[in-house]
């Protein structure tokens, strides 16, 4: 998979995951992934609704030492 940007978000809590989510994807050209790393458990129920919502497509995720990693591509 050729990420184009990855994005820390370890260790912080709602919304702020999402917040970021949106502020690295409007950086990014369409088709473009971004890769999130976040410990926050609700991260996960939410970038893959805000990723159905925006119209993007949530690559796939997984969970490696606590941290729950997400590929989302950019409508």
């Amino acid at each position: 998979m050729n990420v184009s940007k990855v994005l820390d978000a370890k260790g912080l809590a709602c919304p702020m995951p999402i917040v970021k989510t949106k502020k690295a994807m409007a950086d990014l050209q369409s088709g473009d992934i971004l890769e999130i790393h976040a410990t926050d458990k609700g991260a996960k129920s939410d970038l893959v609704a805000w990723s159905a919502s925006g119209g993007h497509e949530l690559v796939d995720s997984a969970e490696d030492n606590d941290v729950f990693k997400f590929w989302i591509k950019k409508a």
